[in-house]
C-alpha cells in the first residue's frame, strides 16, 4: 500500500511540472561561441519567462530588408540579480547586442551584452556569465 502512495505522489509531482523539461543545457549546445555577432535594431517583443528571458529585435540587413532576430537572455531571476528589471528593455528601444549565433543557423542568438538606448551596457548572461566575451 505504501509503494502505491509513493508512486501516486511521484506521478502527481511530475504532472505538477506542466510537462516542461527540467534539465538545463550548456550554452555551447545551442550557440557557437566561435561565431560572435553584433546586431543593432529595434526591440519588438519581450518575454520575461523561465527558463530564459527573450526579446526580439528587428534588424536591417545589408540590403535594407528587416530581419527579425530572437535573442536569449539569462533567466529572469538571474537578470534581476544582475540589476535588470522589467523596465530595463522596452518595445521600441534601439539597442545593440553582442552575442553568439545559434548553431542551427537560425536568426537566433545568445545576448551576452546589451547596449541600451541610454548608452548603458548590461550583461544578458546573468551574474555569472557564460563563455568568452564576443569579439
Amino acid at each position: 500500500m505504501r509503494s502505491r502512495l509513493w508512486i501516486l505522489a511521484a506521478v502527481i509531482g511530475l504532472l505538477g511540472t506542466g510537462g516542461r523539461p527540467v534539465a538545463h543545457h550548456a550554452l555551447s549546445a545551442e550557440y557557437d561561441v566561435n561565431k560572435p555577432i553584433t546586431l543593432t535594431g529595434v526591440v519588438t517583443k519581450i518575454e520575461w519567462l523561465n527558463p530564459h528571458a527573450r526579446f526580439y529585435l528587428d534588424v536591417k540587413d545589408g540590403r535594407g530588408a528587416v530581419v527579425s532576430w530572437n535573442l536569449q537572455l539569462a533567466s529572469p531571476n538571474g537578470l534581476v540579480r544582475n540589476g535588470w528589471s522589467r523596465k530595463t528593455l522596452n518595445v521600441g528601444d534601439e539597442v545593440t547586442v553582442e552575442g553568439w549565433m545559434a548553431r542551427d543557423g537560425s536568426k537566433m542568438a545568445n545576448a551576452h551584452v546589451v547596449k541600451l538606448a541610454d548608452g548603458r551596457r548590461v550583461s544578458g548572461a546573468g551574474p555569472v556569465g557564460n563563455g568568452p566575451a564576443p569579439q
